[in-house]
């Protein structure tokens, strides 16, 4: 690491508070352990995780930077002495464990993949969080099968265009919804079979109508707590109900277990970033083998709504509380 510069510019908030605590900072560069890889970012997304960091909901894991960003892409600038995979300049994306509003940003090498082919730095650094959270959430706890159906809440959030367009690619029937007629159209688009503009209509009835009384296989889900029971409700014999966020609470009235035996549901769920870099690496190499051609073939590629500066991730974070965005909202950090 003789040649790179001892600092670096990284985004950081003082305090807890709104996206106008976020200023840049100049602080040292990341270390590698000996399993991780230094990447010279080019492009960083901004994801939910990062505003409940900044508000002070998210408490960061002992081992992992203070930096908000869990996915990047760019150049391997430095490697760990036991890295095999990558080599000095290979261009990789990262789900990160954080450091990811920065120059530099040090990430397991299990955790790295290679730029899908013809892609950009701000599309390459738009996989990570997503593809990863809705491979393993979708098809490995969900267990989604060709043939299938899967309701997606929040179709137009990083997450559901890609729950959609991966659910779409292995053959899946997929029920999409969103808050508005626009966006409940933005979902067809994507591939969905339906747009539910959930505030208008009840998702629950729509899908009992769409689907002929049968319900859907999968539902994945961020809300929480109001959609517990309208989902297992939507769900076929033997469906799943993938639990990925609480956005609106964790505590379900109303929870009838008597409905989970008579149907036998699965109720699951799971979080990202406490998961470690073994399980990860699982992850990662199913993508590597299963999503990556697909993206290599140009097709499930990110939908990247709007582009910041660093100096900028602010305003990006601001955007992103809006919930006016669909897809992805990125950085860019270096050409």
């Amino acid at each position: 690491m003789t040649d790179l510069p001892q600092t670096m510019l990284h985004a950081a908030a003082t305090g807890a508070g709104g996206p106008d605590v976020i200023h840049i900072a100049r602080g040292p560069l990341p270390q590698p352990k000996p399993d991780e890889v230094l990447i010279r970012v080019q492009a960083a997304g901004v994801n939910r995780p990062d505003v409940l960091q900044r508000q002070g909901l998210y408490p960061v894991p002992p081992s992992a930077s203070p930096i908000m960003g869990l996915e990047v892409a760019g150049e391997v600038a430095a490697v760990g002495a036991a890295v095999t995979v990558w080599q000095l300049g290979d261009k990789v994306c990262a789900l990160s464990n954080g450091g990811g509003y920065a120059e530099y940003c040090a990430a397991p090498e299990a955790q790295c993949l290679p730029w899908p082919a013809g892609y950009s730095a701000v599309q390459a650094a738009a996989l990570p969080e997503t593809y990863f959270t809705v491979w393993a959430n979708v098809f490995m706890h969900g267990r989604l099968a060709s043939g299938e159906s899967l309701l997606v809440h929040g179709g137009t959030s990083g997450i559901g265009v890609t729950a959609i367009q991966l659910a779409v690619a292995f053959g899946a029937t997929v029920y999409a919804t969103a808050g508005s007629d626009a966006k409940a159209a933005a979902c067809v688009a994507l591939g969905a079979a339906g747009g539910i503009n959930y505030r208008t209509a009840d998702f629950l009835d729509d899908i009992k109508r769409l689907t002929g009384g049968r319900g859907v296989d999968v539902v994945l889900d961020m809300v929480g707590a109001p959609y517990t029971v309208r989902n297992l409700r939507c769900l076929a014999m033997d469906g799943r109900l993938v639990q990925i966020g609480l956005q609106q609470g964790a505590k379900v009235d109303g929870f009838d277990l008597g409905v989970v035996m008579m149907r036998r549901l699965v109720v699951t769920g799971s979080t990202m970033r406490p998961r470690t870099t073994a399980e990860k690496g699982v992850i990662a190499a199913q993508l590597r083998a299963r999503v990556w051609p697909l993206l290599d073939a140009g097709r499930c590629a990110p939908v990247i709504h709007a582009v910041f500066p660093l100096a900028e991730a602010g305003a990006a974070q601001a955007l992103m509380e809006t919930s006016a965005h669909t897809g992805k909202i990125m950085l860019t950090v270096a050409a």
